[in-house]
């Protein structure tokens, strides 16, 4: 039979008011005490009621992280981040992936109201105002993980995805490139991925280059609108270089150029974004901005936590450096 709380208080010889102090955490219990508990909750193999508890305490040390694509290797090395600060403090996740599909994103956003999430992640592609809503009617601590709301008012850790974008343009441009294309996700839609499009703009007008519509494709992060993007813009005319809005489009666009037998990069110089485990692998190796991945949900994690427990926080926004990693896909 499971070891009680009872078990556990007789075992250490203090009383059951003792033990719920001590796993709830409460500064009220001297240090020998508490670690007569804890030797006991071990010895015993104790393991709280959750439900129980947090029927008493309305908290689940549950934290749900919500993400758009758990098949983007992005995500990951962020969920990773996060779960291990988590799992310092005893807090368990429940991870949400929408597909990029607003209204399982909406279902979800209730699933955590349901499940009493104490806290919640947020890295998804749809920050408007009707989900801004949805979030507040949570009622729970958020983090923005890649975005900022409009007002601010929600804690985030991100880049400055613009400077990022405007310095791997830059960096295309500099190589000698005039004809610089761009796939990435569409410019009207309020997330992380479409303001690597004003980066885009913003160098190539600083050099005095046009923007020219044949030479912009959007559609999503995947490599298969890396590969579709090359193809459509191959119909349009000729470029000299590509700024893809993830790691994965240049994978992809550097396949479709492969198969069209044009050389990458004494054809066509490539850069992606995010610098994902493959960047390293892929052949031709890719510049790519980097983005500090497992920081960013270790980082949003702690932050959250904080806030959970009404601990001081300095700072709610936390923008974290980025930097350009020169590999091979650029001459």
């Amino acid at each position: 039979m499971a070891a009680s709380i009872k078990d556990v208080a007789r075992e250490a010889g203090v009383s059951i008011a003792t033990v719920s102090r001590v796993l709830n955490d409460v500064d009220v219990v001297n240090e020998e005490t508490k670690k007569r508990v804890v030797e006991a909750i071990k010895k015993l193999g104790y393991r709280p009621n959750i439900v129980a508890r947090s029927l008493k305490t309305q908290r689940t040390k549950t934290i749900g992280i919500l993400i758009p694509d758990i098949s983007s290797l992005f995500y990951p090395e962020v969920v990773r981040g996060a779960e291990d600060v988590a799992n310092i403090y005893d807090y368990n996740i429940m991870l949400c992936n929408s597909d990029f599909d607003l209204e399982k994103e909406k279902e979800y956003l209730k699933v955590m109201k349901e499940k009493m999430v104490d806290g919640l992640i947020y890295m998804s592609s749809y920050l408007d105002s009707e989900m801004l809503e949805l979030i507040n009617e949570l009622q729970v601590s958020t983090v923005l993980v890649e975005s900022k709301d409009e007002d601010g008012k929600l804690p985030s850790v991100t880049i400055d995805g613009v400077q990022a974008a405007y310095e791997g343009t830059k960096y295309l441009i500099h190589k000698g490139n005039k004809r610089v294309a761009f796939i990435g996700t569409h410019k009207d839609r309020p997330n992380a991925w479409s303001i690597r499009y004003e980066g885009y703009t913003k160098a190539m007008k600083e050099e005095g280059i046009d923007i020219d519509e044949n030479l912009l494709y959007f559609k999503d992060l995947r490599a298969k609108s890396g590969y579709e993007g090359v193809e459509e813009l191959l119909s349009r005319g000729k470029f000299d270089a590509i700024f893809c809005s993830s790691d994965e489009i240049a994978m992809g666009a550097i396949n479709a150029l492969r198969d069209k037998g044009i050389r990458v990069p004494e054809d066509v110089d490539v850069v992606g974004f995010n610098d994902i485990y493959t960047a390293s692998i892929f052949y031709p190796k890719l510049t790519t901005v980097s983005q500090p991945m497992y920081d960013m949900g270790s980082i949003a994690m702690r932050l959250l936590i904080k806030l959970i427990n009404k601990k001081p926080v300095e700072e709610k926004h936390f923008v974290l450096p980025h930097r350009l990693v020169e590999r091979d896909s650029c001459k």
